[in-house]
């Protein structure tokens, strides 16, 4: 899972989406420096992410992705299935996409002392760019693999990953939207939400 579905598993809850957003960021021995709600949320990210890497239709998507970005497989699934719940978004909200990333944004913007420094610095091309409903266009899926082709240490091949999704789409959204509402399952018993 990528920030499109960390934020929206956050149970609309302020604090709780502050931990979910922040969670890559944070070292083990600075989540104590947070308050105990954000704390909450860290951890919920992180039991999304163990949950979501061990779940088997994820793997059966990961495993089909590993011709082509071997190592790297687990972190194109998380941006494909940003993509495809986008495009799925009105099976799972009733709030339009586009409502939710610009409270997304207000909530990030209000808080944005609280965000590691790294966060703060991209924060604003994330709402310039608009990232949460750009991740629903080919377009803006290529954009994010590119960014993340020139940081890789090791071959990625992260510039494929949209055609590895057009070429089994079908495959990927139905894996999606089969394991999606269990995710959404284990967060609501996870938080009572």
């Amino acid at each position: 899972m990528n920030h499109l579905a960390h934020l929206f598993l956050s149970c609309s809850n302020d604090d709780l989406l502050i931990g979910n957003f922040i969670a890559d960021y944070i070292k083990n021995k600075e989540v104590a420096t947070y308050i105990p709600a954000i704390q909450e949320g860290i951890y919920l990210h992180r039991k999304i992410d163990t949950f979501t890497d061990n779940h088997p239709l994820v793997l059966q998507g990961t495993h089909r992705l590993q011709a082509n970005h071997h190592k790297y497989s687990p972190v194109v699934i998380d941006i494909l299935y940003d993509y495809i719940l986008s495009k799925n978004w009105h099976r799972y909200s009733p709030i339009p996409l586009q409502d939710f990333a610009k409270n997304v944004y207000q909530i990030l913007t209000k808080r944005y002392d609280e965000l590691p420094q790294k966060l703060q610095q991209y924060l604003h091309n994330m709402i310039a760019d608009n990232w949460l409903l750009k991740y629903g266009t080919y377009d803006g899926l290529a954009f994010v693999f590119e960014k993340m082709d020139q940081r890789t240490k090791f071959p990625s091949n992260f510039t494929a990953a949209v055609q590895d999704l057009k070429d089994d789409y079908e495959l990927y959204e139905t894996e999606f939207n089969q394991f999606f509402p269990e995710v959404m399952k284990m967060v609501e018993e996870e938080c009572g939400c």
